[in-house]
């Protein structure tokens, strides 16, 4: 037994220490209205979600899919595929500086109705949630341990990052309502 590397993948405390640590100094999270917020939590926790077992890169585009109800991210893009063998095409998606996501939905799945329905529902969930909220910090996922490695590890990191934008709006500490009236200016 090798016991010069215990943990060939690199996953134990140290590396996921140093990954969050290097991660949330390099994070430039400006101050941030409550609806740029609210949109980019929903993208990016749509994102996260979906299934990929890589590292994503600032500034670099992947490709979302779906295959029935669940979604892959992945490194090839979609005519890069013989036929459609990893599913319906949703999008192209980009991880930013400030470790938000962005997706820019196909013309695929900009017209299909299933899809936008289930999107419009899950955002409509987020809403709900903000709206039952005393403090939108509150809304800001925690520690999620279903979730694989990398997907964790961007998860802890797009909260530190939101936080941030949020404490700098100064709408953290009071609910959407009291963050839509203070008419918050964001330069």
């Amino acid at each position: 037994m090798n016991t010069d590397q215990p943990n060939p993948q690199g996953k134990g405390l140290s590396p996921i220490s140093g990954f969050l640590t290097t991660v949330n100094q390099q994070t430039l999270a400006p101050a941030k209205p409550i609806h740029q917020i609210t949109d980019e939590l929903f993208t990016s926790m749509f994102i996260l979600h979906s299934t990929f077992k890589f590292k994503p890169v600032i500034g670099k585009s992947y490709w979302l899919y779906q295959s029935q109800n669940s979604f892959k991210l992945s490194l090839i893009r979609p005519d890069e595929w013989k036929g459609n063998s990893f599913g319906n095409f949703i999008g192209r998606c980009e991880l930013h500086q400030d470790i938000t996501w962005s997706l820019e939905l196909s013309e695929q799945a900009s017209s299909n109705q299933d899809f936008l329905q289930f999107i419009g529902n899950k955002k409509s969930e987020l809403e709900h949630r903000i709206q039952q909220t005393d403090r939108l910090i509150d809304i800001l996922p925690g520690y999620q341990q279903q979730l694989p490695f990398y997907q964790r590890a961007f998860t802890s990191a797009l909260t530190h990052s939101l936080s941030v934008s949020m404490y700098k709006s100064g709408i953290a500490l009071v609910n959407q309502e009291t963050a839509q009236l203070a008419n918050i200016k964001v330069t």
